[in-house]
């Protein structure tokens, strides 16, 4: 299917989802989700084994976990496109849980790092805190298509949220942390070998250490975040947690893989407990394992 007809389907889903009542509109991205499950045979099965392998659990857990999943991601993008068009009240729809622990974080004026993962749905934690006057920021947003990213990023700008540039932008990033801004870094991503090899749900993984690096520079708290889907699914709890431990002012290689083996444990305990919320169908361990 070329891009011009994706988009196309895009902006038709986006006008209807935008007038459609919230919880009609977010069973039909998970409708949509799930027949994306149904049609995408190759990825699925990918996928299928991944879960089987992180989660230890047999392959009938795991095709419904990854279903799941896609009704997730489907449920999300309906959200992100409601957002787009100015339709989504989220203090409705959004429960925080340790506001403390950021205002403690953010009073340190040396900036702050969130660490999270592409678990229920990321983009709201984001928009949320920027909506309660924290100067947010986001790591990348790139799609194979350009438009798509210009969405994703406008949508941000709507919510007072700020996209740093392509990619891991390490100059950006410390700019905006010495300005004692919050800059967001989803990590479960594979950098080949750009990155530093640790466990994630049990399994070697390239992960990027630059957070890490900066924290360790700048001294900035560093503290993991994650946005959950109530079993409603419409509502989300937002939890800010308390940091990791207190970056240490030596950036050696010893400390960067410390800090890197427990941001991963961290994210992968919280996977565990929500794995139908992870995203799945992204290969995580390509690199270390060939898993395409």
């Amino acid at each position: 299917m070329s891009r011009n007809i994706i988009w196309s389907l895009i902006t038709l889903f986006r006008y209807i989802i935008a007038f459609l009542p919230h919880r009609f509109a977010v069973s039909t991205g998970a409708f949509l989700g799930r027949a994306l499950w149904f049609f995408s045979r190759k990825k699925v099965d990918a996928a299928e084994k991944r879960a089987v392998k992180a989660l230890g659990k047999g392959v009938t857990v795991a095709r419904k976990t990854v279903r799941d999943s896609y009704a997730n991601l489907g449920r999300s993008v309906a959200e992100i496109m409601r957002m787009s068009s100015g339709r989504l009240d989220l203090n409705r729809v959004t429960t925080f849980h340790g506001m403390d622990n950021l205002e403690k974080a953010f009073s340190q004026n040396r900036g702050v790092i969130f660490l999270t993962a592409h678990l229920g749905n990321w983009e709201i934690l984001a928009a949320q805190v920027a909506l309660k006057g924290y100067p947010m920021n986001a790591i990348g947003a790139e799609q194979r298509d350009e438009r798509i990213t210009d969405m994703i990023v406008n949508t941000r700008e709507k919510y007072g949220v700020k996209t740093i540039s392509k990619g891991f932008d390490l100059k950006s990033a410390i700019r905006c942390l010495k300005k004692q801004e919050i800059l967001g870094i989803l990590i479960d991503q594979d950098v080949r070998d750009k990155g530093i090899v640790a466990p994630f749900l049990g399994i070697p993984a390239s992960t990027p250490y630059g957070p890490f690096k900066m924290a360790s520079k700048l001294g900035c708290p560093v503290l993991p975040v994650f946005s959950i889907r109530k079993k409603d699914g419409i509502n989300h709890d937002l939890y800010i947690l308390p940091p990791l431990k207190e970056p240490s002012s030596e950036s050696s290689e010893n400390n960067m893989e410390e800090s890197v083996v427990l941001a991963n444990a961290m994210l992968s305990s919280w996977i565990e407990k929500y794995p139908e919320q992870w995203l799945w169908l992204y290969p995580r361990w390509a690199s270390t394992t060939g898993d395409r």
